[in-house]
């Protein structure tokens, strides 16, 4: 049972059937703010995303067409959501398509009452799980390119202004603290400037 003081999930409903978004909504019962939609697609999809801010989002169609995967791949791109999908023609490949897209459970003919809220708690710990690897991979892309940059510009300070590897360091650091910027933003700075001086002394060179 949930307590007094949690809030109840915000969820956007979107199906041109009002039979079947009612059948949504008695599966919800009183522990859901519901907002119901047609079909929308692209850009107002996302605008109404925006403006609800829907802890899930419930699409239920017939099979899902190209524009509802395109409109699904533009939701997960910019504002990432849990998305149960009911559908009512089996499709491997529409199935396919649309969990790559970003639908967090998928139902072949399968829209009861009694199954939405189970559904709708699936697809929302399966979207945080994935959410929490998708933060890390990105954090651990993010750190390895910070590490890069660092030694590279590490590097040109060694050879260009004759420092040791602890001197170059020191002084990107003293860099950061004064500036208030990250180590990785100085360490870029530092391979801008560089390069911009080797290419001035190319072409004064010539």
């Amino acid at each position: 049972m949930p307590s007094e003081t949690a809030k109840p999930l915000r969820v956007l409903i979107i199906d041109n059937d009002a039979a079947r978004a009612r059948q949504v909504e008695e599966g919800l019962a009183n522990d859901a703010v519901v907002h119901s939609a047609t079909q929308v697609h692209g850009l107002v999809l996302l605008d109404l995303i925006a403006e609800i801010s829907p802890d899930v989002i419930i699409m239920d169609c017939q099979s899902p067409d190209r524009d509802t995967i395109e409109s699904l791949r533009q939701v997960a791109q910019s504002n990432p959501k849990p998305i149960v999908m009911f559908v009512e023609e089996e499709g491997i490949s529409g199935m396919q398509e649309a969990i790559e897209a970003g639908v967090s459970a998928y139902v072949i003919d399968g829209l009861t009452p009694k199954r939405v809220r189970p559904l709708i708690d699936t697809a929302i710990a399966r979207f945080k799980l994935v959410d929490k690897m998708r933060v890390e991979l990105r954090k651990t892309k993010d750190d390895l390119a910070s590490r890069k940059a660092i030694e590279r510009a590490k590097g040109l300070l060694m050879e260009r202004q004759g420092m040791t590897e602890n001197q170059a360091f020191s002084a990107m650091r003293d860099m950061s603290q004064q500036q208030g910027k990250p180590l990785k933003d100085v360490a870029e700075s530092v391979i801008t400037i560089f390069g911009i001086i080797g290419n001035t002394g190319g072409k004064d060179s010539q």
